[in-house]
């Protein structure tokens, strides 16, 4: 007897769906699901549907002005996507915080222990009262629609990111005058 592979993807996307939980969902409106859709880049390229039931895997968490989300070399499984406030990425280099980045509604953190280490580059602090939607890795790669265009999306924003380093790179070597050698 033949199984059509569509039956069984089904099956076991409902499997995947009874097995793990869904925190308690975000109540949004058409117009906050619309502006989502528009301006955060993980989510482009998602149907109505899929934008949805994305999001109801998400976690509403809020941060206070100054709290940290979470800590450079803590373990971490999962991705923020900002939905209201600031926050900043800051590296510990002796006894001095760098900051590398401020983030501002519509921007993601905390892909890189989706796609690679497990443990956190760099530590995430509200700069202002914020609101994050958490995406944990395990609920992402249950639903594999979503799921392949979140990575896509993510290895977009990576690639740009890396693009704004080489370049901040670039221009701090010939600043100082130094060479910045081969590659690692």
């Amino acid at each position: 007897m033949k199984v059509d592979p569509a039956v069984v993807k089904i099956f076991a996307e409902n499997v995947r769906a009874d097995i793990i939980q869904r925190p308690a969902g975000l109540n949004l409106d058409a117009a906050i699901v619309q502006k989502i859709a528009n301006k955060v880049k993980i989510f482009q390229g998602m149907t109505h549907d899929c934008l949805m039931s994305t999001l109801a895997m998400a976690e509403h968490m809020p941060h206070k002005a100054g709290e940290v989300v979470f800590n450079e070399g803590d373990i971490g499984s999962s991705f923020h996507v900002l939905i209201s406030g600031e926050i900043a990425i800051e590296k510990q280099r002796g006894d001095r915080v760098v900051t590398l980045a401020k983030l501002s509604a519509g921007e993601c953190f905390g892909e890189m222990a989706l796609v690679g280490n497990p443990l956190r580059t760099a530590t995430v602090r509200a700069l202002r009262d914020s609101v994050t939607m958490r995406f944990d890795r395990e609920r992402v790669d249950a639903y594999a629609d979503s799921a392949r265009i979140i990575y896509r999306n993510i290895a977009r924003v990576l690639a740009a990111r890396l693009d704004v380093s080489s370049e901040r790179l670039a221009d701090l070597v010939v600043r100082t005058g130094g060479d910045a050698g081969p590659p690692p």
